[in-house]
């Protein structure tokens, strides 16, 4: 079983995982052995999530799931399938947790009255001081 949060576990049987070559590390290796994991995990019909959960989860992994509801993870970071397949089980487990987690409900807030006068004021001070520095027409100034 893996653990998802405290109360949700998925089975292993759920995940499916395939193997490929990497293009990462391994040396001489590289191109003999498939070390790259993709793990398959089909969200949309795993019984371990009630459906407000799974629709939670489809909805913000929605990048990382095709149409069927199927989340796909790589990971090829590693020289080996046990490492790889580990890592990509991890980052399943962070994904699901971070998809399950409830969002905090934003405050309206209002600005001070305060804030919104400073605020203007300096407006105020800015203004005059750019039309101090303004180039005067001289005509004017020698006729008054």
């Amino acid at each position: 079983m893996i653990e998802i949060t405290n109360d949700i576990f998925i089975r292993e049987d759920e995940l499916v995982f395939k193997f490929s070559r990497s293009g990462g590390p391994g040396g001489q290796n590289v191109n003999k052995v498939n070390t790259r994991v993709t793990l398959f995990f089909d969200a949309a019909k795993c019984e371990s999530f009630s459906d407000v959960q799974r629709q939670r989860i489809l909805e913000r992994l929605a990048t990382r799931a095709n149409k069927d509801g199927i989340i796909r993870v790589v990971s090829q970071r590693y020289r080996t399938q046990k490492a790889n397949r580990r890592v990509a089980v991890e980052r399943l487990q962070e994904l699901l947790r971070g998809a399950l987690k409830k969002k905090a409900v934003r405050k309206k807030t209002r600005v001070p009255k305060a804030v919104k006068q400073r605020r203007l004021e300096e407006k105020r001070q800015r203004s005059l001081l750019k039309q101090q520095r303004a180039k005067r027409n001289f005509a004017e100034d020698l006729a008054d």
